[in-house]
């Protein structure tokens, strides 16, 4: 009896070990380059993400439109503003709209591979999730870090770790890689997160 409280002790031991190592980001901004297969506007493509708590703000910014997205974790929450040329939008999304707009990432199945690279000095593991409507999208997470809101890429919710690069496979099988190119982990100004309270045109 005493041997298997021993082994359990010790399993338990190497578990708190493993997950010590890892660390919760809640202040960075991560900058990823947008690679793309043919010469469209996603090619000159970039993409922001800052996380402060349990807030959240992705940025797309490409010649032809921006995106802005913020999510709230705690509320569940988030806020989409759009601009093409003159036309400024938002949209706002409960918690269950998030959801729903995003259910085909419910339920999607991870498998980790056993390949690495190295990313911005963090060592990184592969896995490739696989969606309800039957695309992959492969990833590549660093394993010493984790941020403290996930579910603003909701597809990444269950990737235990920082994605650093991923790569999607769009309609016409074209793909677009997402490539981190910069970490910092520096405190980032609440007035990031602030939304605009006028100028877009609201959309239901």
């Amino acid at each position: 009896m005493k041997k298997v409280i021993s082994f359990f002790g010790l399993l338990l031991i190497v578990f708190v070990q493993i997950n010590a190592q890892q660390r919760t980001v809640a202040e960075c901004v991560v900058n990823y380059a947008v690679v793309a297969d043919s010469n469209t506007d996603m090619s000159r493509t970039t993409k922001i993400v800052y996380i402060k708590g349990n807030d959240c703000r992705t940025d797309i910014i490409s010649p032809s439109f921006t995106q802005t997205i913020f999510y709230d974790k705690t509320t569940g929450n988030a806020v989409v503003l759009r601009e093409f040329g003159n036309n400024k939008v938002m949209t706002k999304l409960s918690k269950t709209q998030w959801i729903e707009k995003n259910k085909k990432f419910d339920g999607a199945a991870v498998t980790m591979v056993g390949d690495t690279k190295n990313i911005l000095g963090y060592e990184c593991k592969k896995a490739i999730i696989q969606t309800s409507d039957g695309n992959s999208i492969t990833v590549f997470y660093a394993t010493a870090i984790s941020p403290s809101v996930k579910e603003f890429e909701y597809q990444f919710k269950d990737i235990p770790g920082f994605v650093l690069e991923y790569e999607e496979v769009k309609e016409g099988n074209k793909r677009i890689k997402y490539v981190a190119t910069k970490i910092n982990l520096s405190p980032v100004q609440i007035s990031k997160f602030d939304v605009p309270s006028a100028g877009y045109r609201l959309l239901n």
